[in-house]
């Protein structure tokens, strides 16, 4: 509210929110087809510094370690140290990819609501006032939505459970009887340092884990990324490329294999107050439950927009809401991964110019 007691709005034709590597590709590509930062469109982002999910990462997560970090469009990211932790690394080339391009970042800003305001504009509701926009992008990844299974017992465990979005890293495992739940890439990378320190691992999943035997080229990327872009067509909730691509043989795994490491048990039934049972009667008594079970899809704030399908997901065509063409989607299913970020954010910036100019035409004169 303003001092006479009227709710002070700002206009705007194009807000995004969200400042990772989608966030800032949009940013980048409407800026270079003539918007300009804080007048024609604003970028939002809840975190508290630059670098998006990346800042949050655990230390042992080093940039050597990092799968496929694409660069931002317009400016590489050369010389890294691949020793140094990748939340050092790539929060300090968004700091200098946000300065160089002057994209005026607002911070930390979280958005409340996004629904259906005055005069065709959507209002997008944040901590730091009241927004009307003609268009938005959406770039708020999965890092602040961590999923947790629910088992029976859960709460009955006296150990310790976290979250991948909460790993310190292996040192504080040191000694103790861990169970790492999930098979996915950050499942693996957690349990084969874990193991190091730990005086026991196990490691369980509800799948077989897929692995994956040669090279990865253009043409299994492009078959991948088909298909989590059918299931967001379809209205369904995306999975992640890396669901469906399998997991990377490569010489620390096969290692960690060799060692045990990577013996596989199937899901437990339910959790103990010492640990996880089987229904076949098997035990196993640990210390700490890691769940390493992904995340879903940041996107409560669009539910005033009523955009999900009864499957559950937002249908998407590109980049664009098929409920509502003024919200586009970027670093959302198919395009989670940095490059289909990158190419996601110059699609929503450029199908978003078209809406614009075509409603400038549309406006009567006067």
């Amino acid at each position: 509210m303003n001092d006479f007691g009227f709710e002070a709005v700002r206009t705007v034709d194009v807000v995004v929110i969200g400042a990772g590597q989608a966030g800032l590709s949009a940013a980048f590509h409407l800026r270079r087809s003539g918007l300009e930062p804080d007048r024609d469109f604003v970028v939002l982002d809840h975190a508290p510094d630059p670098g998006g999910a990346w800042q949050f990462r655990w230390p042992s997560l080093t940039y050597g370690k990092v799968h496929g970090m694409h660069a931002l469009p317009g400016m590489e990211l050369t010389g890294a140290d691949p020793a140094r932790p990748s939340s050092e690394v790539i929060g300090a080339y968004f700091d200098t990819y946000e300065r160089t391009f002057d994209l005026r970042i607002h911070r930390p800003v979280d958005v409340t609501a996004v629904r259906e305001g005055e005069g065709g504009r959507l209002r997008v509701e944040s901590s730091e006032g009241v927004y009307a926009t003609r268009a938005l992008i959406n770039a708020t990844g999965t890092w602040d939505r961590p999923f947790w299974p629910r088992y029976p017992g859960q709460e009955t465990f006296r150990g310790r459970q976290l979250h991948t979005a909460g790993y310190p890293g292996p040192e504080a495992f040191a000694g103790q009887r861990v169970l790492v739940v999930g098979g996915g890439a950050s499942g693996t990378q957690h349990l084969m340092e874990i193991a190091e320190v730990a005086a026991e691992t196990t490691w369980v999943t509800r799948r077989e884990p897929v692995w994956r035997e040669g090279s990865f080229g253009e043409a299994e990327g492009r078959a991948a990324v088909a298909l989590v872009e059918d299931r967001v067509r379809r209205g369904l909730p995306p999975q992640s490329v890396v669901s469906v691509t399998g997991l990377p043989l490569n010489d620390a795994i096969r290692a960690a294999r060799a060692r045990g490491v990577l013996d596989r048990l199937p899901m437990f039934d339910r959790i103990t107050p010492t640990g996880v049972a089987w229904e076949d009667g098997r035990t196993v008594d640990v210390d700490v439950i890691l769940w390493a079970t992904g995340f879903r899809a940041a996107i409560d704030h669009l539910a005033p927009l009523r955009l999900r399908e009864s499957g559950g997901g937002i249908r998407v065509e590109g980049t664009r809401a098929v409920r509502d063409e003024r919200v586009h989607l970027v670093g959302y299913g198919p395009s989670a991964s940095t490059i289909g970020a990158n190419r996601a954010g110059r699609a929503a910036a450029s199908d978003i110019r078209r809406l614009l100019r075509r409603e400038r035409v549309a406006a009567p004169a006067g």
